[in-house]
């Protein structure tokens, strides 16, 4: 692992990713102690302040500091990004796998159930699931969950099928080495490389899927501080200040940006034949 740090930072694109990776990462897990306020308390007489030194990004429209809240809404962001990213990631694979090592009528059934997900648009789901069954965190946990588990899955079907023709598999199957085994020794350790990228790559997308939930009020609940619901703030309060705005787009620009540029540096650690040409 720290060979792979240490490789990732010797590269400059990866070094940046590493570094503002790690300042969202850090800022979410330490907010009780950065932040400078508490994220939900209200301080009318502080309303619409700009940045200062007593408040980092300014003030809301309810006194609130922003910079707290953007902090505490990191651990939003975090939370359902490494959940929904995981269980996704099991359960995408385990079937992938599945269906590509398994008989042809299993795989059919499997991939016409990634491909009945995959028909609705992942916004229009989202917002019909929440409208049904209300606004919550685990509401948009589980859509995104439901969602992203496609994505992992055809891939892993994809490398699952290149790996079952190779001579080794044959000669497992004729030793008479168990469908588990093989699934668990020589599959899984092949395809999780290419996922782990792809992992990593869409990290900023299912949070800045959680953020326009939460943008739209059918996300996490007020008062709790969220990205999305401190850019509706911002919107709705253009004409009289533009900080809330910078403040929720900030934290949404450093994740993109930097689990991008490190997916593309692990990328090139992982399958040099992919390596970026200049």
């Amino acid at each position: 692992m720290i060979d792979v740090l240490r490789r990732v930072f010797g590269d400059p694109l990866g070094r940046i990713g590493l570094i503002l990776v790690t300042l969202v990462t850090v800022g979410a897990l330490f907010a009780a102690f950065i932040a400078p306020y508490d994220p939900i308390a209200l301080n009318i007489r502080d309303r619409l302040q700009d940045p200062s030194a007593a408040h980092f990004l300014g003030t809301d429209q309810l006194g609130r500091d922003l910079f707290s809240r953007v902090l505490y809404g990191g651990q939003v962001a975090l939370k359902v990004a490494l959940i929904t990213i995981g269980v996704a990631l099991f359960i995408g694979v385990a079937l992938g796998m599945v269906a590509g090592f398994g008989p042809r009528w299993l795989d059919n059934a499997i991939m016409l159930f990634f491909d009945t997900i995959r028909s609705f648009p992942t916004v229009m789901f989202a917002l019909a699931t929440v409208a049904l069954v209300g606004p919550s965190l685990e509401t948009v946990i589980a859509v995104i969950v439901v969602t992203t588990i496609p994505n992992y899955g055809r891939v892993a079907r994809t490398q699952t099928l290149s790996i079952k023709s190779n001579e080794y598999i044959k000669a497992e199957r004729a030793m008479g080495a168990s469908t588990a085994r093989m699934l668990s020794v020589h599959v899984l350790p092949n395809v999780m490389g290419p996922l782990m990228i792809l992992a990593s790559m869409d990290i900023p997308t299912v949070i800045a899927l959680e953020a326009g939930l939460s943008f739209l009020g059918m996300g996490v609940k007020p008062p709790t501080p969220s990205w999305g619901s401190i850019l509706n703030d911002g919107y709705t309060l253009i004409r009289n200040t533009p900080w809330p705005i910078v403040a929720g787009s900030i934290p949404l620009l450093m994740v993109t940006l930097g689990f991008t540029f490190l997916g593309e540096s692990l990328r090139d650690l992982i399958d040099p034949k992919l390596r970026r040409t200049v």
